[in-house]
């Protein structure tokens, strides 16, 4: 993605081109296809082009049009026809997509981001309103921070550059809690003065106030509205078709993510189909597989290499041993998110094919397991029977469920009626639901962190709860995405498109899961798409025997984060269970909830880089200075003798 960035002094004070170069320099290598900047008086606006598509090639920004707006634009216009069409454009050349976005806003102002689909993020500088809007797609794909100082806002799609040009931030808590649940909120940041613009809403910012608006909300499932399978089935290919094809406008050859399972596999069949009977802007899509030796539960080479003979063509197969290196504990470079991200080993692979290849652009399956119906508890679907009165039906499911899980149906039946509580009840009625032991018991009950870990709560109560666990679903995954670090090349994501989510979420849930057949829809859509053998694949790869290894592989250094963690410093987690906790992974007794375990791990982590880098305003006791003083060797991360 592109780099966009600004400044603006609501004193009057010119902007200093230096400030500016200096947020371009810590995003140099993101936006790799030049740097210009655009300075009248107080405001100033950066641009630093990522270029993708053709289209994208010709777009010279910040761009200045009607009455001294400037624009910055980086996003990929999906329903580009229908718009130039609306528009009434006869011209036969073939506008940009910031052209066409350009006309939209001085049709219908703000009101025209409800038109736009595809990935996209954009900033407004309105001079006869002494306005600006930060707006964002749907999903929040393409992302644009702001932080409101005294009498300067600065804004820019990369978080980095934020925090480390404002120091002495305070911590957001509330983040703090939700990363912790894996479930982040995707319109918060780590920080209290840096605030993210939501997904699906754009923010207008002026002298005396900021204000956020949605134009896109999440709407809960209509009635059903086809006749049969058939019908539910062709739609959904037309839009998986489409989704696909949309996410083939490339300047370069595109590198397709293949495991092996249904959401990748099913991407690169489509393409293939598409580039045969269409044709696409890019020349090629090319794969990209790994497999692992060393895991028990390795088995995507059995599947993906049935992909790769479909296609007749090779791809790229990379394979990686487990050798302790999974995530990294120590970086050069200041990440203004906790997280290990990717496994490392992963990513080096993944980065040299990148460079041998020139890809630009990589096809991903994130958000198939959550939309297409992998993710969905039978449950959720047994209690909107539940609510419906569907009673008949209802045991028709408890006895199939029954079954299929050897459980007991009266259990499977008290499961679903909590589905049904009030959040509050249910948190403390469901089995396996409450803070880790080596989560601090103030903070846990100051942020409600059962309640997080809890399916289908957010929504209305009135919505069924498989409408509610549709939102919850979309909030997780997208607040996922935005708190993961940005990379080069662009990620585009298929299955989180927005017309196919859309079309997702509309469906009944017995469209998606049926007793003994997950993905149903996908399986009786895609059935002459993809080979039988992936059809039939019920497995999933496991990767936790490679956490293990790099626990055991770099116990001495962990040791060292844990003789005074910054996180129990803050009350976030108790040390002394917290160290026993990690020495217990580390020997291989996993508990239920050990990503939750890695989580608080990369949080620590994550602090004593963001002290050492001055970005937050923690300043460490005398107990926990004297113990880094003592314990911590040269290899750990230096922290400020008497903090920031």
């Amino acid at each position: 993605m592109s780099v966009q960035a600004g400044i603006w002094n609501l004193d009057g004070k010119p902007v200093d081109r230096e400030a500016l170069a200096q947020i371009s320099s810590y995003v140099a290598d993101c936006g790799t296809d030049g740097e210009d900047i655009w300075i009248d008086g107080n405001i100033g606006m950066l641009y630093r082009p990522f270029q993708t598509t053709l289209d994208s090639c010709t777009e010279q920004q910040p761009h200045v049009f009607e009455q001294r707006k400037v624009i910055t634009w980086d996003g990929r216009l999906d329903n580009r026809d229908d718009l130039v069409l609306e528009l009434g454009d006869s011209s036969k050349v073939r506008p940009s997509d910031l052209s066409i976005v350009e006309a939209l806003l001085d049709r219908s102002g703000t009101d025209c981001f409800r038109k736009i689909i595809g990935d996209w993020a954009l900033s407004l500088w309105n001079p006869k309103t002494q306005s600006l809007i930060l707006a964002r797609d749907y999903a929040g794909i393409r992302r644009l921070y702001y932080h409101r100082a005294e009498r300067t806002i600065v804004w820019c799609s990369h978080l980095a550059p934020l925090a480390l040009l404002a120091n002495g931030l305070t911590l957001n808590e509330e983040y703090i809690a939700s990363y912790l649940a894996m479930r982040p909120e995707p319109d918060l940041t780590p920080y209290c003065e840096i605030h993210c613009v939501p997904p699906g809403n754009f923010v207008r910012i002026s002298d005396l106030e900021t204000v956020s608006r949605a134009y896109w909300t999440f709407e809960p499932p209509l009635a059903n509205r086809f006749k049969n399978d058939r019908e539910c089935e062709d739609q959904f290919r037309f839009l998986l078709r489409q989704a696909v094809r949309r996410r083939l406008r490339s300047n370069a050859p595109i590198l397709a993510e293949l495991s092996g399972g249904f959401d990748s596999s099913a991407i690169v069949c489509l393409a293939d189909e598409i580039m045969a009977s269409e044709g696409a802007e890019t020349l090629a899509v090319d794969t990209f597989s790994y497999s692992f030796p060393d895991e028990p539960e390795g088995d995507d080479i059995l599947y993906f290499t049935k992909i790769k003979a479909k296609r007749a063509r090779a791809g790229h197969h990379v394979s990686i041993n487990g050798v302790g290196d999974s995530f990294c504990l120590r970086s050069s470079k200041f990440c203004a998110t906790p997280g290990f991200g990717i496994r490392n080993e992963v990513a080096s692979a993944r980065s040299k094919v990148l460079d041998q290849g020139g890809y630009k652009v990589i096809l991903s399956g994130i958000g198939g397991d959550e939309f297409m119906g992998q993710a969905l508890d039978p449950r959720v679907q047994m209690a909107d029977l539940l609510k419906r009165r569907h009673f008949q039906t209802l045991n028709r499911q408890l006895i199939s469920w029954s079954l299929l899980t050897r459980r007991p149906w009266i259990q499977l039946l008290a499961e679903t009626l909590l589905l049904l509580l009030p959040t509050s009840i249910r948190s403390r009625l469901t089995h396996g639901i409450q803070a880790e032991e080596w989560m601090n018991q103030a903070f846990s009950r100051r942020f409600r962190f059962p309640s997080l870990l809890l399916q289908a709560t957010a929504g209305a109560a009135s919505w069924l709860p498989s409408a509610r666990d549709a939102l919850q679903t979309y909030r997780t995954l997208i607040g996922l995405l935005t708190n993961s670090s940005l990379t080069v090349p662009e990620i585009r994501y298929p299955y989180l498109d927005q017309n196919l989510v859309e079309f997702m979420i509309s469906i009944p849930t017995d469209q998606l899961l049926r007793p003994g057949d997950r993905r149903s829809l996908m399986r009786r859509a895609l059935a002459d798409v993809l080979p039988a053998e992936v059809l039939a694949r019920k497995t999933k790869q496991s990767e936790t025997r490679c956490h293990v290894v790099t626990l055991v592989k770099h116990w001495e250094e962990i040791e060292q984060y844990l003789v005074a963690p910054l996180s129990a410093e803050l009350n976030y987690v108790k040390i002394t269970e917290f160290r026993a906790a990690l020495f217990a992974a580390k020997n291989g007794q996993l508990s239920r909830q050990f990503l939750l375990l890695l989580r608080a791990l990369s949080l620590e982590v994550w602090l004593r880089q963001a002290v050492a880098h001055n970005v937050i305003s923690v300043r460490p006791s005398e107990k926990f200075i004297a113990a880094r003083a003592n314990k911590f060797s040269e290899r750990s991360v230096s922290l400020p003798a008497n903090g920031p």
